[in-house]
């Protein structure tokens, strides 16, 4: 079906899927666009089948109101003023909450889409997109229901959430790059066992990967430069000759 445009078109496409979609009452939606005539088109659209609807057209917005109201989907672009999408989905799991979250993403952007759920979305939807598509997923998202908060990895004071890919020491925020959380979220997986560079390329890097080995040390080396050298720990220990273990608070 061809991406469907304006209100008069969501409409249209929203009265064809009654019979067979079934509507859905009861339900409260918030829709995270600046794009005031995308965000009246969704939100007429959505009403017709019997949602509840709010608006925000920023991202601060955009989480005031996801923290505030108990909504059963959010709906949320990614460009949007003051925060974008990938920092409004991932403030709201940092803060443990885990309304299911569709992600506008830009067309054929399998970036976009690779980091909506890397941050946390529960699924994407290409712009332009085709409205009796979008509703399908939105609905099988409310089927599902919230997700529960995923467990932490917990060594010492120093915890990971996988699933938001957020890493702290104590109650301070560490600013890693995706491969530097990836290297620690298999250390912490793993804590108090010596895992080799070997080990370490073969479940964070992939298996055509042809680089050089030494990769892994200087990976190391900068987590210990976020989360050791700050805070005066030793936490990430190197058995030499064997490779790496990662210990509570340094031990």
């Amino acid at each position: 079906m061809q991406p469907v445009a304006g209100l008069n078109g969501l409409k249209a496409a929203s009265a064809s899927l009654k019979v067979g979609g079934g509507r859905l009452g009861g339900v409260r939606v918030l829709v995270v666009e600046d794009d005031r005539r995308l965000a009246d088109a969704l939100s007429g659209g959505l009403q017709e089948e019997g949602f509840a609807v709010d608006v925000a057209g920023d991202g601060e917005l955009g989480v005031w109101m996801a923290s505030s109201v108990s909504y059963d989907a959010i709906v949320l672009d990614i460009m949007l003023p003051k925060l974008n999408g990938y920092q409004v989905c991932a403030r709201l799991r940092e803060e443990g909450n885990w309304t299911p979250i569709l992600m506008l993403t830009a067309k054929g952007g399998e970036f976009d889409e690779a980091e909506a759920l890397d941050t946390g979305a529960d699924d994407y939807i290409a712009k332009p997109f085709s409205y009796v598509v979008l509703l399908a997923h939105l609905r099988a998202l409310v089927r599902r229901g919230g997700r529960e908060r995923p467990s932490m990895l917990n060594v010492g004071d120093l915890s990971l959430d996988p699933a938001a890919r957020l890493a702290r020491r104590g109650a301070r925020l560490l600013d890693l790059t995706s491969r530097e959380f990836s290297v620690l979220e298999y250390l912490a997986r793993r804590a108090g066992d010596v895992v080799s560079k070997s080990e370490l390329l073969e479940h964070v890097w992939d298996f055509a990967y042809e680089g050089d080995v030494n990769v892994v040390e200087v990976h190391v080396s900068n987590l210990r430069s976020k989360i050791d050298k700050p805070f005066r720990r030793r936490s990430i220990q190197t058995v030499r000759g064997a490779g790496y273990r990662l210990v509570p608070d340094g031990c």
